[in-house]
C-alpha cells in the first residue's frame, strides 16, 4: 500500500505545482516592473512599478503639469488566487477609497482590466510594445459617450 500511496502523493503534488503556475497571472505582468514615463506640451507623466512579493506589485503613478501635481494615484495589482486584481486609489477621488479593476484578457505582453460598474473608466489596458516601450490606455463611457485616453511611455530605470 506504501508503495502506491508514495507514488500518487508525488504524482499529486507536482501536478499541484505546475497549475499554480499556470495560475500565476502576475507573474505575466513582470515587464510592467521599472519607471516609465511620458513627456508631452501637457506635461510630464510618470509610473514606477515594484514588486513587494510573489503576489503583489505596487505602482504610482502621478501627472506634473510645471510645478503642480495634477494627479497621484497608488495601484495595488494582486494575485488572489486565480484572479488579478488592479486596485487604484486616486487622490480626491471616490473619497480616496481604491477601486477595483479585474484581469479579463491577458495575451503576451498585454493586459486589459476592467470594472463596468466604474463610472469612469471602465477599462484600463497595458501593452508592452518593446522592452522599453509601452502604451497605457483609459478607456470606457463618459457622459454618455465612448471616451478614451492613451498614453505611450518610456522605461527610464
Amino acid at each position: 500500500m506504501k508503495k502506491i500511496i508514495l507514488p500518487l502523493l508525488l504524482i499529486f503534488s507536482l501536478a499541484s505545482c505546475k497549475d499554480s503556475n499556470k495560475n500565476n497571472k502576475i507573474k505575466a505582468a513582470q515587464w510592467l516592473i521599472g519607471k516609465w514615463e511620458n513627456k508631452s506640451a501637457d506635461g510630464n507623466l510618470q509610473e514606477t512599478w515594484k514588486k513587494t512579493n510573489d503576489s503583489t506589485f505596487l505602482g504610482e503613478s502621478y501627472f506634473i503639469k510645471e510645478e503642480d501635481t495634477i494627479h497621484f494615484e497608488t495601484i495595488i495589482l494582486q494575485q488572489n488566487g486565480e484572479e488579478l486584481k488592479y486596485n487604484t486609489t486616486i487622490k480626491g477621488q471616490n473619497d480616496d477609497e481604491p477601486v477595483t479593476f479585474i484581469l479579463t484578457n491577458e495575451v503576451e505582453k498585454e493586459l486589459v482590466f476592467e470594472n463596468k460598474k466604474h463610472n469612469y473608466p471602465q477599462k484600463i489596458s497595458y501593452r508592452l510594445l518593446n522592452p522599453k516601450s509601452l502604451v497605457a490606455k483609459i478607456s470606457g463611457t463618459l457622459q454618455g459617450k465612448p471616451s478614451s485616453e492613451q498614453y505611450t511611455m518610456t522605461k527610464t530605470e
